[in-house]
């Protein structure tokens, strides 16, 4: 077969990974799973196209630098800090526990004793992607045993940092490890620190806001990509470490800017495109026949890194003050070995220290542990039902007590709320005042923090590319609103939706006219053109304004309508419908008020207290926690608590008010 040209290569690459990437996700595995088969298919243990591994090598070398500049943009201290107890000496101890068997392992197969380190340390990490896919999916990354496990991973990250750094003192196999080289290693490590902590610090976050201010985007993403690949090479031509710290020392810089969301996601395609493009490098390493010539290692490996792995991580979770919950989900997610372990793997080849069968038996582990990890995932439930069968054991391991209850149990007859931007965070507003019981759904961090300190039920995660609705009890709510600006991902949401609840009231917004349709033929009830209906309240006061008449002016909005909408209603009295739910606000104000706890009309029916006769306004509902009380009669007892829809002018409202605030004694007499 012949090498392809770099253009032909990095095509040929990128859609055999696609290809891959869609055939694993379809059946339940994360996607790197797909991008490791698609290096094995292009690679030059198979037949077919034989892909240049040189070249990918080297832009793969890209990928590990954006890979870890945006493990660096997203490191956070403070969520380590809340977390410090049992994710500095819980990780440490794994780690060291993980080593020692990786260690004791590769002497026992006959490893010189550098390369058993290697082992060790390949093995005492986990795959933060992997980890945190997953626990999205199954809504647990904004828990507090999700919290736990997410430190766990930070500490690991810094771990990776310092190992790649001491890794190339290890190279000479011939002689001894030479302490003062990696004490001057060291130094010019924390040299480096010092300058980027005490300089970069402030010049980077400047320099971007200056940038911003430009207005020029194409401007602000190369200068985001200087900063990180120019800092990867200073670090590396100046201080002599690696492309990796250099890297990760600049995002975590970058990070104090106050455009770090921004940067995040301008960055986020190369480094998404990079970083297959390193997944792909390492499973063109991988020689099919060596899992077959190799089997018995291969299992042993693996057995090691998932079960082993799953044992030592949620035992060295069991000190803590923390429940048995805690243990499993910890110990779940760290049970596979991944991106991190790759470039260990990697550099300790490329240094000499491992042979490239040692290579390939991590390789293959490392591969079959991210395929079984889901199901270890799946695996915490079912384990925890019969962990609490064997009741002795149970009370031990529990004895620090439950954490709060998952939020699929936690919630019934709600409001499922996708988005929390502008318009979901008023409908929030709006279920709030009326005490309508509501989930919010949101792929932003900072939202659900937010959210979270309000004690709002919430899931982390992106309902177009997760399982994250599966936890939203979609099953018992009693309407589902999708908010998202992103038309394509509002359609997948409602499709998911309408598969996982048939029944459900769907609402959504949508961005196009065409979207309207589609939506209506996935199965959303009600789809508001947000742009439409802003243009058309716009054209109302400016026709109204000039002197049309208002049933002139409702014409044309309802013909307006009736065209742009015509994919949700069929016939005439649907139209009708439509336009009197559309032009409710327009047409009738109605004010709520409610009534207090020491108000005089609190016990008093509703003919007994004759509002209108006192104040002029109408009563037209009553609310009363969950129940919509519409035209009530005049024998409905008010109560406190009570919201009541009122029609009348500011006069006649103001009136209201007085009356629910006024003395028994005043109220009589009015």
């Amino acid at each position: 077969m012949h090498n392809l040209g770099l253009l032909e290569n990095i095509a040929v690459t990128l859609s055999v990974a696609f290809i891959g990437g869609l055939i694993v996700q379809r059946i339940g595995l994360p996607s790197i799973v797909g991008y490791l088969l698609a290096g094995v298919a292009i690679g030059p243990f198979t037949p077919g196209y034989l892909a240049d591994s040189e070249t990918i090598n080297q832009l793969a070398e890209l990928g590990i630098v954006f890979l870890m500049f945006g493990v660096g943009l997203h490191f956070s201290f403070a969520d380590l800090w809340k977390v410090r107890d049992i994710a500095i000496v819980g990780t440490l101890g794994q780690m060291l526990t993980m080593l020692a068997l990786g260690y004791g392992l590769s002497q026992y197969w006959g490893w010189t004793p550098k390369s058993g380190l290697v082992l060790g340390l390949v093995l005492s990490i986990a795959s933060t992607i992997v980890m945190l896919r997953g626990f999205m999916d199954k809504g647990w990354l904004n828990t507090p045993d999700g919290q736990v496990a997410v430190g766990w991973r930070v500490m690991e990250d810094i771990a990776t940092v310092l190992m790649i750094m001491i890794l190339p003192n290890l190279a000479d196999t011939g002689k001894p490890m030479e302490w003062h080289t990696l004490g001057l290693a060291l130094l010019s490590a924390l040299g480096f620190l010092v300058v980027m902590l005490f300089v970069g610090k402030r010049f980077i976050p400047w320099l971007l806001l200056r940038v911003a201010h430009t207005r020029s985007r194409e401007l602000f993403i190369l200068a985001v990509l200087a900063a990180s690949l120019g800092i990867a090479l200073g670090a590396s031509q100046l201080f002599g470490v690696s492309l990796a710290l250099g890297a990760f020392v600049a995002g975590a810089v970058v990070s104090e800017s106050p455009l770090s969301h921004r940067i995040a996601s301008d960055l986020l395609p190369f480094r998404e495109a990079f970083s297959v493009l390193f997944f792909v490098s390492v499973g063109m390493m991988l020689d099919p026949s060596f899992l077959v010539d190799h089997l018995e290692p291969v299992l042993i490996l693996t057995a090691l890194v998932v079960i082993g792995k799953f044992l030592v991580s949620g035992l060295w979770v069991l000190p803590f003050p923390r429940p048995a919950s805690t243990a499993l989900v910890v110990a779940a997610g760290s049970c596979q070995i991944g991106e991190f372990s790759f470039i260990l793997d990697q550099t300790g080849l490329s240094l000499g220290i491992l042979d490239k069968t040692q290579h390939a038996l991590i390789l293959a582990a490392a591969l079959l542990s991210i395929v079984v990890n889901p199901f270890m995932l799946h695996s915490v439930h079912p384990l925890q039902r019969s962990l609490r069968g064997v009741q002795p054991l149970w009370r031990w391991l529990d004895r620090h007590g439950s954490t709060q209850t998952p939020v699929e149990d936690s919630v019934a007859d709600h409001v499922v709320v996708v988005g929390y931007g502008r318009v979901g965070s008023h409908i929030v507003d709006v279920m709030g005042e009326l005490g309508i019981p509501y989930l919010v759904i949101d792929f932003r961090i900072s939202r659900i923090e937010k959210l979270a300190k309000r004690s709002v039920p919430t899931l982390l995660g992106d309902t177009a590319n997760s399982d994250v609705l599966s936890h939203a009890a979609l099953h018992r709510a009693r309407l589902l609103v999708v908010t998202l600006p992103e038309e394509a991902a509002t359609e997948l949401t409602v499709a998911a939706a309408r598969d996982i609840a048939p029944n459900l009231p769907i609402i959504a917004r949508a961005a196009t006219r065409a979207g309207v349709k589609r939506l209506s033929e996935l199965g959303a009830q009600l789809v508001i053109h947000p742009e439409l209906e802003g243009g058309l309240q716009v054209l109302r006061h400016t026709l109204l304004q000039l002197g049309f008449p208002l049933h002139e002016v409702r014409r044309y909005a309802d013909t307006v309508r009736r065209e742009n909408y015509e994919a949700l209603v069929k016939a005439q009295g649907e139209h009708e419908l439509l336009r009197d739910l559309l032009d409710a606000s327009e047409l009738i104000d109605i004010a709520w008020r409610k009534v207090p706890e020491e108000s005089p009309l609190a016990g008093k029916m509703l003919g007994e207290a004759a509002l209108r006769t006192r104040t002029g306004a109408t009563l037209v509902a009553i609310k009363r926690k969950n129940e919509l009380m519409v035209n009530p009669s005049t024998q409905t007892v008010f109560l406190p608590g009570d919201r009541i829809g009122l029609l009348g002018n500011p006069e006649q409202l103001a009136a209201v008010e007085h009356l629910l605030a006024a003395h028994p004694a005043e109220f009589d007499a009015a």
